[in-house]
């Protein structure tokens, strides 16, 4: 098919794109902003969020909690009812996710074995303000870090409007620094004026936020490099195209470099999709950004369900929305995205405000890997070791003894030797160490 909205693809067109690393112009022009905060803290944050507009020169680089509060408040009644909805669902959500991870104690030869589910303590959220404002990014982030228990949680946003800083109130962050871009990246990574040095960094973001998040990765945890949102929605003949485009188009006005794509097994639709697209852009205030998005994606046409689930597969798309008669059952089958949504009733746009999973997910593949942000991404697994009764861990003291001398670690053995008792040392049929 050729179509100015929908091209003909195939899945090599986007599996090829992988592995790539990330944008070599976007490195070259972080780099020295990163490198000048880590140096200077505030005064290079402040420079350059002055330089790029987002902030005027004088204006607060840092929102504390008083501020906060006071956004919050004076929030018309309405606005503030649905954004606490939102949160109290994501909440819900990121309780059940935590609830779901409990300690874990083992008896081992003479003693116990434990896990520990510990947070980290402190979180930097970033939530992208530049072309849109993101309240709900800041919900998804920051929201879920405190459910974590993560002890201190900075948010960045640049420019933050009355809403995102009244969100940000409801997650009980610690404070706001309106800021953006590498310079954002790098006060949550070093430090700078308030801002502690973060532990984790996390949260969606453009190819400069993502450099700089690889750059700062050696000194701080991020959740993984995000790249432009995408959509795959995989159709037959029961989808209903006109919900069809609006689901691509409600992906392709996030970003020019969005990817919205359509799989379907039914000829015909991605002509009726087309048509549609073209009736919904001549009002749609996003049009253009919008029109650019779709340029990226386009249509792939699958002879069979089969075909298709192993080309969403492949894709392995942050989104992936099934428009099937048999959704339901089909669902199962998949394997690879970040987020599903099963049925037209659930629509990807629900996932992005709020129905309590989280929206912060990964591209470009990385779903075959990695799931999306969670309360897990602020936790950490601990583990530890008692032993109480050495004669009775003789077998585990014995094989540590063997394997390490089987690896030519000599004082390994040695020192686990020493744990046996004396008469054991003596009488044990490994080579005794001397002392």
């Amino acid at each position: 098919m050729s179509s100015s909205l929908l091209r003909r693809r195939t899945v090599p067109e986007f599996t090829r794109r992988r592995g790539t690393g990330p944008d070599p112009a976007a490195v070259a022009a972080v780099t020295p902003i990163v490198a000048a905060v880590r140096a200077e803290g505030e005064a290079a944050v402040r420079r350059y969020a002055e330089r790029f507009g987002e902030i005027a020169p004088a204006a607060p680089l840092f929102h504390d909690r008083a501020a906060l509060a006071r956004a919050l408040a004076e929030l018309p009644t309405d606005h503030r009812t649905r954004l606490e909805r939102v949160a109290a669902r994501i909440r819900t959500f990121a309780d059940a996710q935590r609830a779901a991870l409990c300690p874990v104690s083992l008896p081992v030869p003479g003693g116990t074995a434990q896990q520990h589910i510990t947070p980290v303590e402190r979180a930097g959220c970033y939530a992208p303000g530049g072309r849109y404002p993101l309240p709900s990014s800041v919900l998804m982030t920051a929201l879920t870090a405190r459910v974590a228990g993560v002890k201190e949680v900075w948010v960045a946003s640049p420019k933050p409007q009355a809403l995102s800083l009244a969100a940000a109130a409801l997650a009980g962050v610690d404070g706001v620094l309106a800021a953006g871009g590498a310079q954002a990246i790098a006060a949550l990574a070093y430090g700078a004026g308030p801002v502690t040095p973060c532990d984790v960094i996390v949260g969606p973001g453009n190819r400069y936020v993502t450099a700089a998040k690889l750059l700062v990765a050696g000194s701080v945890a991020i959740d993984f490099p995000a790249g432009a949102s995408e959509l795959t929605v995989f159709a037959d003949t029961a989808a209903d195209p006109a919900t069809v485009a609006a689901d691509l188009l409600a992906q392709a006005e996030h970003d020019p470099d969005a990817l919205p794509l359509l799989v379907t097994t039914d000829a015909t639709l991605a002509g009726r999709v087309e048509r549609e697209l073209a009736a919904q852009l001549v009002d749609l205030p996003t049009a253009d950004v919008a029109r650019a998005a779709l340029a990226n994606g386009g249509v792939i046409r699958v002879a069979s369900v089969e075909e298709g689930i192993a080309a969403c597969d492949a894709i392995a798309p942050e989104h992936l929305q099934l428009e099937l008669a048999d959704a339901e059952q089909i669902a199962p089958r998949l394997a690879h995205y970040g987020a599903l949504f099963v049925g037209p009733g659930g629509a990807e746009v629900l996932g992005d405000y709020g129905a309590g999973p989280n929206h912060v997910l990964p591209t470009g593949g990385a779903a075959r890997s990695t799931g999306g942000l969670s309360v897990y991404s602020f936790l950490r697994v601990r583990t530890s070791l008692r032993i109480d009764d050495p004669a009775a861990a003789r077998s585990l003291t014995e094989d540590a003894i063997w394997l390490g001398r089987a690896e030519g670690l000599e004082a390994h053995a040695r020192a686990a030797e020493r744990r046996l008792p004396r008469a054991a040392r003596v009488s044990s049929r490994l080579e005794p160490s001397r002392e």
